[in-house]
């Protein structure tokens, strides 16, 4: 892809955390409302893709992501409608594609799947999945995944389901190839996996210098070439909040980011969230897109200096944020964001005369 072929989008997970200031928690049925009106918004605006990530958890709102996106599809025009993630091993993969096939039918082929292990692992007991089958379950569910998308009769046999044979899947999608990413938090493995498949990987940066996580886009690259591919498209996934000026969108997001982030760092040992490493993070070389419009735009091409990456998207709702707060921040990334990364990227990618 080209410099002008960078896309930019929005990803969330619909949280349900309380307001920080008054306790509040918002219901589902209003989360899921306000969530059709950002969708509609970033298409309005003109940003690429919009992805809706799966959970099984009561602090998260969306647990079939597929069905969000289908509401949405129908009120907007351009935005690619994505997963993010789908968790593949705890699912169908052939139930995973025909939702997914659906989808691209009712958007006139805008849909995709971002397939991942998940970052929680309710949905495994929840489905009757041993854990110790974790990493083998995601690995026989990607294959099945992408052996119907290949074509519409199939014949596969595996370790954790039933056998195959010469079955048909249906409904067809409208895409010739339904796009399959494969979403990566930190297993150097999966990196290469995606890479020997020919799949594009989505690199969730959450944490830590950007630098660091080098080393899987190269990985991920390096596999593709090995295996006989060119190496597929890499996207850039991470935390971030954009207001008018970078004090406003710190003061906004803080405390609904350090909710969420002290609320899971309690069940995985993490030290509470302080001002100080929020603010750390949110500096060029961190984890986070904090800031002013043109912080995070310096932000956005300091990062794709390190990663040639040809997609980011932006989680703005790490945590409870108002809904109007998230509108403005949609507006702001998509009309003042998006338009000055492309015309960069596209004159660092234009030739030398």
């Amino acid at each position: 892809m080209q410099g002008n072929d960078f896309e930019l989008g929005i990803y969330t997970f619909a949280e349900l955390t309380p307001d920080p200031d008054t306790g509040r928690v918002v219901t589902p049925a209003e989360r899921l409302r306000d969530l059709l009106e950002e969708i509609e918004l970033a298409d309005e605006v003109g940003l690429d893709v919009f992805g809706v990530g799966e959970h099984h958890r009561p602090d998260f709102a969306v647990s079939a992501p597929a069905v969000v996106l289908a509401a949405a599809a129908e009120r907007t025009e351009q935005i690619r409608l994505t997963s993010a993630v789908s968790v593949l091993g705890s699912d169908d993969p052939i139930r995973v594609f025909q939702d997914f096939a659906t989808l691209d039918l009712l958007s006139g082929g805008r849909a995709e799947i971002m397939a991942g292990r998940g970052s929680f692992i309710e949905s495994f007991p929840l489905f009757g999945h041993d854990l110790r089958d974790y990493d083998a379950l995601f690995a026989e569910k990607l294959d099945l995944l992408l052996a119907v998308r290949e074509r519409e009769r199939v014949t596969w046999a595996g370790g954790h389901r039933a056998p195959l044979e010469d079955r048909g899947v249906y409904p067809r999608p409208l895409q010739d190839l339904l796009p399959v990413w494969v979403a990566v938090g930190g297993t150097p493995e999966s990196a290469v996996r995606a890479g020997t498949l020919g799949l594009p990987l989505a690199l969730g940066i959450i944490g830590g210098l950007p630098e660091r996580f080098a080393p899987f886009a190269e990985l991920h690259r390096r596999a593709a070439r090995q295996a006989g591919h060119e190496p597929p498209a890499l996207s850039i996934n991470s935390h971030g909040f954009v207001a008018e000026t970078a004090e406003r969108a710190s003061e906004v997001s803080y405390a609904p980011f350090a909710t969420m982030m002290d609320r899971i760092g309690r069940e995985r040992g993490w030290p509470p969230m302080t001002r100080e490493s929020f603010e750390a993070a949110r500096s060029l070389r961190g984890a986070n897109l904090v800031g002013s419009p043109q912080d995070v735009v310096e932000k956005i091409l300091f990062q794709h200096e390190i990663f040639g990456h040809q997609r980011f998207l932006l989680q703005l709702s790490v945590g409870t944020i108002p809904h109007a707060e998230l509108m403005r921040a949609i507006e702001l990334f998509g009309t003042e964001v998006a338009p000055i990364v492309r015309t960069e990227l596209s004159r660092r990618a234009a030739p030398v005369a």
